[in-house]
């Protein structure tokens, strides 16, 4: 029997929601970002799955982003009907409009001068997307990522915007609340974009802003206790803020019924390790076991270049102290672990891609499956500046900037390059 994972449950089913579906693109997840920045909660799903996202769960607004591939190759991506079907606002983004534009009866076509990098726009009508934001007859700076581009639109949808090679830069369909742009919002690039994305989120969905920490907290809680019940929970506390944050969140949760196995790999800054074990024994009062392995660690990472293999190193020994650690302490059903929204999203990747060698050493992999465990996983739904935030609510103190690594215990990964 391997491990299971509870559904999420961090959003509260009262909660505004917006699905994003992701075209591919390499930062749909700033998308993500930016709206989680509103005080709105979000999803990303690749669209192969994004019909079933969307029935579970039932967005007040969809954003299309965008990708590499072209509307005009046969079986290139679309969007679900029944996203179009229900008349929830629409933020399309690049590749976005394109395959709006095509389902809706546009034209998009390849072959005319693309457009990467910085561009500028020049508003010819006003949006509600612009409200506040951009003046007609005024020229913005952007950032453009496109090859293929629209060259007719679907009926209802008017000119607010071009660019140099792009005459259809924002269109919309003010009437059904469909907003579309050729450029990307989303990146840094696009000085105004996180303006243009609240306007979108607030004025447009009218969604509220209660997506915050203090209220993840509470939920979370009562998520915990539904899922553990009377079980016995163990975490593996590596010293970063992931594993913390997530010890201390189930911890208030559940109590004595979390044990906490503190692996010491010897990597950690000057006199951190001592200061770990007393936050968790003497602050929180959390049952700690504290494992020095320091010297196993150190001596496996002798002579060890690569990144990636230190890293892989790393995991091995960590899952094998762990395990050990584990069996001593016995009648645990439960592993927890700080798995991040990013790993969820790059686990569902339809692409694959560079993701897959990401932090191979992040999660306890192929620990649940081994020990036959339930993950207890709180901080799923989380991009990492929210589990600082989360830390901050739980009263964590902050990691020194000030601590000195010493030579012995500097961190292998953080070695220059040869």
């Amino acid at each position: 029997m391997g491990a299971t994972t509870a559904p999420a449950a961090g959003v509260d089913p009262h909660h505004d929601a917006i699905l994003i579906i992701d075209f591919g693109s390499q930062v749909t997840q700033l998308i993500a970002r930016r709206v989680r920045e509103t005080g709105v909660y979000c999803e990303i799903h690749p669209f192969q799955s994004a019909d079933a996202a969307f029935a579970r769960l039932k967005p007040k607004a969809v954003i299309f982003s965008g990708g590499p591939a072209s509307v005009t190759t046969e079986g290139s991506p679309r969007a679900p009907q029944a996203v179009f079907d229900s008349g929830v606002p629409i933020l399309a983004i690049c590749y976005g409009q394109q395959t709006l534009a095509t389902q809706l009866g546009g034209k998009v076509e390849g072959g005319h001068a693309a457009e990467f990098g910085r561009a500028d726009v020049e508003i010819v009508s006003p949006s509600a997307l612009f409200e506040g934001v951009w003046e007609k007859g005024r020229r913005y700076p952007v950032w453009m990522s496109h090859g293929d581009r629209v060259t007719a639109l679907p009926p209802g949808f008017s000119v607010r915007a071009v660019s140099e090679n792009a005459p259809f830069a924002v269109a919309t369909d003010e009437a059904r609340r469909y907003y579309t742009t050729m450029f990307h919002p989303e990146v840094a690039h696009t000085p105004d974009g996180a303006k243009l994305i609240a306007n979108f989120v607030h004025k447009i969905a009218g969604l509220k802003s209660d997506w915050t920490m203090a209220a993840y907290r509470r939920e979370m809680i009562e998520a915990i206790r539904a899922q553990v019940g009377k079980g016995k929970v163990i975490c593996g506390l590596s010293g970063g803020v992931d594993s913390s944050v997530a010890a201390v969140l189930i911890h208030e949760a559940i109590g004595d019924q979390l044990t906490c196995v503190f692996v010491d790999h010897g990597l950690m800054r000057l006199n951190e390790a001592e200061q770990v074990v007393s936050l968790f024994r003497d602050h929180y009062n959390i049952p700690l076991v504290h494992v020095d392995a320091s010297e196993q660690f150190l001596a496996a990472l002798q002579g060890v270049e690569d990144p990636e293999t230190k890293r892989k190193t790393i995991g091995r020994l960590f899952i094998e102290v762990f395990e050990a650690e584990a069996k001593k302490i016995g009648g645990a059903e439960f592993l927890a672990q700080g798995t991040l929204y990013p790993d969820v999203i790059e686990s569902v990747s339809f692409s694959g891609g560079p993701s897959v060698t990401i932090k191979s050493h992040h999660n306890v992999g192929g620990l649940p499956e081994r020990m036959h465990m339930k993950l207890v996983e709180p901080l799923r739904e989380l991009f990492k500046d929210e589990v600082r935030a989360l830390g901050r609510e739980l009263g964590l103190p902050r990691p020194s900037s000030a601590a000195t690594r010493s030579p012995a215990r500097a961190s292998p990964s953080a070695a220059p390059a040869p």
